[in-house]
């Protein structure tokens, strides 16, 4: 990846910051974690469509969100790790933006049920837990994320 300009860092900042305060308030709800959620600031999985920035922005945003909303330290690391995934492979499908919320969906719905598994203790669930988490990646990332698409596409030139 090239060296990222003043610009894409601050891109990436306001994105991480928006990430994390979408987090909170899907927390507030009980929609952030566990085996049901929803986390609105999933549909931000898109951005990497048209900026690059957005690839460290959402990383970051993820951990940040992890730490304040409460996880455990592995799952701060591994569901930050399944969102850097997902947005590599958004970005990876920039070209293709209705197909570009599916990385996200599926690195989360594999990563995210074994870290509830483990960390939170909810054996022998993986099955269950994959089709709530993914049901929730979906509304978030595949139906808001491509609602998100057309109006931010308009502001945000790609890079």
């Amino acid at each position: 990846m090239k060296n990222l300009s003043a610009k894409q860092i601050a891109m990436g900042g306001m994105i991480a910051a928006l990430y994390v305060a979408l987090t909170w308030l899907a927390n507030l709800v009980g929609l952030a974690s566990g085996a049901v959620q929803v986390r609105v600031s999933e549909a931000l999985t898109i951005l990497p469509c048209l900026t690059v920035s957005a690839v460290p922005g959402l990383t970051i945003g993820c951990v940040l969100a992890n730490i304040l909303t409460g996880c455990a330290p592995w799952d701060v690391v591994f569901g930050s790790l399944a969102t850097l995934l997902g947005a590599l492979g958004t970005r990876a499908l920039r070209k293709t933006p209705q197909l570009a919320w599916i990385p996200p969906v599926v690195a989360n719905t594999v990563i995210v049920p074994f870290v509830l598994m483990w960390v939170y203790g909810a054996q022998d669930a993986w099955w269950f837990l994959a089709l709530t988490v993914g049901a929730g990646e979906l509304i978030s990332c595949g139906l808001l994320g491509l609602l998100l698409y057309g109006p931010v596409k308009k502001m945000i030139p790609a890079d």
